[in-house]
């Protein structure tokens, strides 16, 4: 395979080394301090390739995206010397990892009738259907009420769906549902770091990014912090329009097709949430 076969993320590589790099304390990475003032926030890149046991100049390409991958060995030893947690670390493998050449993806996430099937077939329980550009390809009707209700329900189909991550940057109304915003902002924009990284020239991605980099100052700062870290599980606590506080499960479960995720959000049996949800669900 030549040169020209290859497709890198050498510029993402770079940047997620260096916000790492000045992430990590000299103390932190066991580095004694030394008698000359220090210009840079983190590591500097000598002592961090030193501590991988790379040379200066190595490093020194990937971080400036001259090389376009790294060897496996290389990754666990930059991950190791930056003291990076599971998450991180196989995000640096994916950004390592050489591309072949591909045409970017155009066509639209569809979804499948025996899913959309499904998200009729859960009763109590919101459900909701995303890609990973989050956006909405079909949601239950307690999911749209619970979600989006101020939407229209018939959205998804259209030829403008909504995008979860645009709704939690720029509208109002579902930023106001999450009492914990800005962890719920920090993995939203994680979710998105982890597929571009996995979907690298997909033009939609990229205008949703680059749209929300423009609208907003928030998603612009935590973008620059490249945050990595998401979970398949969490407990909400929301505070809705029609229906008061709420305390909810948040399941995520993969689905086969076209890197589709289906959110479920349930309540126990009997409890006050569970309530609510039912009275969001009849009206």
């Amino acid at each position: 395979m030549d040169d020209g076969q290859v497709i890198s993320t050498a510029t993402d590589l770079g940047g997620f080394l260096r916000s790492r790099r000045e992430r990590l304390t000299p103390d932190t990475a066991g580095i004694p301090p030394g008698t000359t003032r220090r210009r840079v926030p983190g590591l500097r890149r000598e002592e961090l390739a030193d501590l991988a046991g790379v040379s200066l100049g190595y490093y020194t390409r990937l971080e400036q995206g001259v090389s376009a991958s790294a060897s496996d060995a290389v990754i666990d030893a930059l991950a190791s010397a930056l003291r990076l947690d599971p998450a991180e670390h196989d995000h640096l493998r994916v950004l390592a990892a050489p591309r072949r050449p591909s045409r970017p993806p155009v066509r639209r996430s569809v979804l499948r009738p025996a899913v959309r099937d499904l998200l009729g077939a859960l009763p109590g329980t919101a459900a909701i259907v995303i890609d990973h550009r989050t956006d909405v390809l079909g949601w239950n009707r307690l999911g749209h009420a619970l979600l989006a209700g101020h939407l229209d329900a018939a959205a998804p189909d259209s030829p403008h769906r909504p995008n979860l991550a645009r709704l939690l940057f720029l509208d109002p109304h579902h930023r106001a549902l999450y009492r914990d915003w800005p962890a719920k902002a920090q993995v939203t924009v994680a979710a998105l770091h982890q597929a571009a990284a996995s979907h690298p020239g997909d033009p939609g991605l990229e205008r949703l990014v680059g749209q929300l980099a423009l609208d907003s100052a928030e998603f612009a700062r935590l973008w620059a912090r490249r945050p990595v870290r998401t979970c398949a599980y969490y407990l909400r606590e929301l505070d809705h329009s029609v229906v008061g506080r709420l305390t909810l499960h948040n399941e995520t479960v993969t689905l086969p097709d076209d890197d589709q995720r289906l959110g479920l959000f349930h309540a126990p049996p009997a409890s006050p949430s569970a309530d609510a949800l039912r009275l969001l669900e009849n009206t």
